[in-house]
């Protein structure tokens, strides 16, 4: 039944790359509940998740025929969806220092009782992607597509245009530098 459902994906996406209005419709209706939960799974608020979901949803209708048909569908949209999700992140830490609102102008720590260990582990992990892309760019796609979007290591290599082995040296490589700026000092 799966497979059905990922043919019909597929078969969708064809159609909208070649113009076919209504496929795309349909198509974006059909992804709309995945992408909210993948960008979910990198941005801690919802309101954040919505805000890259529409993001990436408006960069599917934009961008489709760019996709290339090489690797599935899927592959390519969480590709999209990764890179909408870190976009919205940064654009909102941007805001955040741009206009502070009345209480982060005052001094203070954050309350434990208060903070979501969720919501401080993806602001973290968030953090340290941004560190990674300005230290080893290269990096950080692989990473990405593996732990995030748990993509098999064949899918990335395809989708990435690299050999296998590449992919995982980068992923290795991506994970230590990760791990690094996570560790607590």
């Amino acid at each position: 039944m799966a497979s059905n459902v990922d043919e019909e994906l597929e078969e969708l996406a064809r159609r909208a790359k070649h113009g076919d209005a209504v496929a795309l419709d349909d198509l974006l209706r059909r992804i709309q509940p995945e992408v909210l939960r993948r960008c979910a799974r990198f941005l801690p608020y919802r309101q954040d998740a919505e805000e890259a979901c529409q993001d990436a949803l408006l960069r599917v209708a934009r961008k489709i025929d760019s996709f290339k048909g090489d690797s599935l569908f899927t592959t390519w949209l969480y590709t999209v969806v990764s890179n909408s999700a870190r976009q919205t992140y940064r654009s909102m830490k941007r805001r955040s220092a741009e206009f502070p609102t009345e209480a982060e102008r005052m001094p203070h720590q954050r309350d434990p009782r208060t903070t979501s260990v969720i919501a401080g582990s993806r602001i973290d992990l968030l953090e340290a992607l941004d560190q990674l892309e300005k230290d080893r760019p290269n990096l950080v796609a692989p990473l990405v597509l593996r732990d995030l979007c748990q993509m098999d290591y064949n899918e990335i290599a395809s989708e990435l245009n690299l050999a296998l082995g590449t992919v995982k040296s980068r992923i290795h490589q991506g994970r230590k530098h990760v791990r690094k700026s996570l560790a607590v000092t």
